[in-house]
């Protein structure tokens, strides 16, 4: 039997899991848009914590994609409706430490007057809003760190908190092909599979459960591709529908088959959700620093995935974006740019 012995942890990193083991009611939550690592990660904390005898429950800023489904039932999932938050002692942010990527729920936790905990294992620039922090940007997932802290408290793995904890694993290493998939992440795939976690029923459920209109979105996105750089950089624009609604896309996948493009080194999906707001979406399989770049317009996220949110229609987001890729890509040696097509 695989046992899993976690690294030595910081003092910072000790403070945050005393302040989890003392809690006795933790709200947890996470990003916008919960992807497979924050609701992953969720599920799992909820339920380590849970058979350590504290009350748990997770409340995000909107509900969870439905292919997640079996991890919402397996512990107490709420969406924010606007009303007064639910009496809590510690409320733990996961997959994140920017308090804004909360939403609507970030003043709100921000008055509450429980004590903070973040787990993130994102790059933070901002000032620190939390008590303590259990962070660590070189691990390949937040649910990399929430197996860490199960250890240091001593929680049960159980069958669906391995089925939780694989999910983040293989969504934030894209099924472990990622640059950061290390020995750690596959340690704990192990322990997990071990553990009676089924990889290709993971899978099904993740990414065999779509409906028709799944290749309409994305066939629509690759058709708004364009190349420059010597086709280093390639960059999809998806404007508002007809109707006026954002379209509907998976990002991750679009972001696999633009890279399996050879020449790619750089992807920029950029989506408007509202007349004068998109979100960006990079990606890098190169010496391009996506963290960086991203930083340039106020996001942020990791040197190979990052993401932020421009102000803006999505005509000038995309002229802006496409001259900051390209001067950051001249600093690092990439060919000049060439004419999209």
């Amino acid at each position: 039997m695989i046992e899993f012995q976690p690294p030595p942890t910081t003092d910072a990193q000790r403070a945050a899991v005393e302040m989890l083991a003392s809690a006795r009611t933790l709200l947890l939550t996470g990003h916008e848009r919960p992807d497979g690592d924050c609701v992953g990660s969720q599920a799992a904390l909820a339920r380590m914590l849970t058979a350590c005898g504290a009350d748990c429950f997770v409340l995000n800023p909107d509900p969870p994609e439905q292919r997640y489904r079996e991890l919402i039932s397996s512990a107490r999932f709420l969406v924010d409706d606007g009303g007064p938050l639910p009496e809590h002692d510690v409320a733990v942010m996961l997959d994140g430490g920017d308090l804004s990527r909360t939403g609507a729920l970030a003043e709100r936790l921000r008055a509450a007057p429980s004590s903070k905990v973040v787990i993130d294992h994102h790059l933070h620039d901002g000032d620190a809003w939390w008590d303590a922090a259990f962070v660590d940007t070189s691990a390949s997932a937040t649910g990399v760190l929430v197996r860490r802290i199960g250890a240091h408290l001593g929680a049960p793995v159980d069958a669906q908190t391995a089925v939780a904890l694989y999910t983040t694993l293989v969504t934030d290493t894209g099924w472990f092909k990622y640059s950061n998939t290390d020995a750690e992440t596959m340690l704990i795939a192990a322990e997990l599979v071990e553990r009676g976690v089924e990889p290709a029923a993971v899978y099904g459920d993740l990414f065999q459960r779509q409906d028709r209109s799944h290749v309409r979105t994305i066939s629509a996105a690759l058709a708004r591709t364009s190349y420059y750089a010597d086709g280093k950089l390639a960059v999809v624009d998806l404007p508002l529908q007809p109707d006026g609604t954002p379209l509907e896309v998976d990002g991750d996948v679009v972001h696999d088959l633009l890279r399996a493009v050879e020449s790619v080194e750089v992807a920029l999906l950029l989506r408007a959700i509202e007349p004068a707001r998109c979100k960006l979406s990079a990606r890098s399989k190169g010496p391009f620093d996506a963290q960086r770049f991203a930083a340039g317009f106020g996001g942020g996220g990791h040197v190979k995935a990052a993401g932020a949110t421009l102000e803006c229609d999505i005509t000038r987001a995309r002229l802006a974006l496409v001259d900051a890729a390209l001067a950051q890509m001249a600093a690092t040696g990439s060919s000049p740019d060439q004419p999209g097509v």
